[in-house]
């Protein structure tokens, strides 16, 4: 059944749903692809897209064979991963949301090289949506604040427990008493918390941040109240530098390790799967610290 070989082509077109951007991913001309549809429709006899206004839609017959063909790349990307065994001392590249690597992962690292010394690891930061292919990553930490593709390999490492952070000397002030320091990466945060905990916020002056990071920064620094992720500020707390006494509640999201393959086709991503894991869990389980 030699129109098997169109299927790549079908699948490209089919996933973007557009001729000129299928061409671009496989390096061909918007005419080749267009032209391997149409050979692929007069095989099969039926109409798989259709054309309205220099745009084209799946048919139903369409949209039955992109299924079957999205599962048979599946299986055999799968497979491909299955038997082809890392090479030794290839870097397992991971994309990390850039607080979470500056203020948790980075201080860690040692001990990742030190129980797996023949996995070198290199870090990536970056956040939200990835193309792994394109972005040369083998697998991703991220917040699922975003819509995970369907197509990822996906194991949960932690969720995501929030709450507001000072420096200690301020630990007694009351939360409309300070600045409340708000970030425009998580710009509901304080509301989450809130939500979570039962409490009203009332008063306060607001200040933003651009990023995460900045705000706890500010926070440390004594210029107000942030709401922290309790994950990225575990040491921050433990040697006294922030104070929670207001303590830290589930806001509904979780850290995950993202992966295009199989973790168990590879065994460097199931150990860093482990190992994050494990480092997650003994964070949060960490006791608070002075103050």
């Amino acid at each position: 059944m030699h129109w098997l070989g169109w299927i790549r082509f079908f699948e490209a077109a089919a996933r973007h749903q557009n001729f000129a951007r299928a061409a671009e991913e496989l390096h061909l001309t918007h005419g080749a692809i267009s032209r391997q549809i149409r050979q692929l429709e007069d095989e099969l006899g039926v109409a798989l897209f259709e054309r309205r206004n220099r745009a084209v839609f799946l048919t139903e017959a369409g949209r039955t064979l992109h299924v079957a063909a999205t599962q048979s790349m599946d299986l055999l990307a799968a497979a491909a991963e299955r038997i082809r065994a890392p090479a030794r001392n290839v870097a397992l590249t991971l994309s990390c949301e850039p607080t979470i690597a500056m203020r948790w992962l980075i201080p860690r690292l040692a001990r990742f090289s030190a129980l797996h010394p023949d996995i070198p690891l290199h870090l990536m930061a970056a956040g939200g949506p990835i193309d792994f292919a394109r972005g040369g990553v083998d697998v991703a930490l991220r917040r699922n604040d975003f819509s995970f593709d369907a197509r990822w390999h996906t194991r949960e490492l932690a969720p995501e427990r929030v709450g507001p952070v000072c420096r200690p000397d301020l630990a007694a002030a009351n939360l409309d008493a300070l600045q409340r320091l708000h970030t425009r990466t998580r710009p509901d945060a304080w509301q989450r918390w809130a939500r979570g905990s039962g409490i009203t916020l009332v008063g306060g002056a607001d200040v933003w941040y651009e990023h995460f990071y900045l705000s706890l920064q500010a926070a440390a620094a004594g210029l107000g109240w942030a709401i922290a992720s309790e994950l990225m500020a575990t040491d921050e707390l433990a040697d006294g530098r922030l104070a929670a006494p207001h303590g830290f509640v589930a806001d509904g999201s979780a850290y995950y390790l993202l992966s295009p393959a199989p973790f168990e086709y590879d065994p460097r991503r199931g150990a860093l799967f482990d190992w994050l894991r494990t480092e997650a869990q003994a964070s949060l389980q960490a006791p608070p610290g002075p103050g």
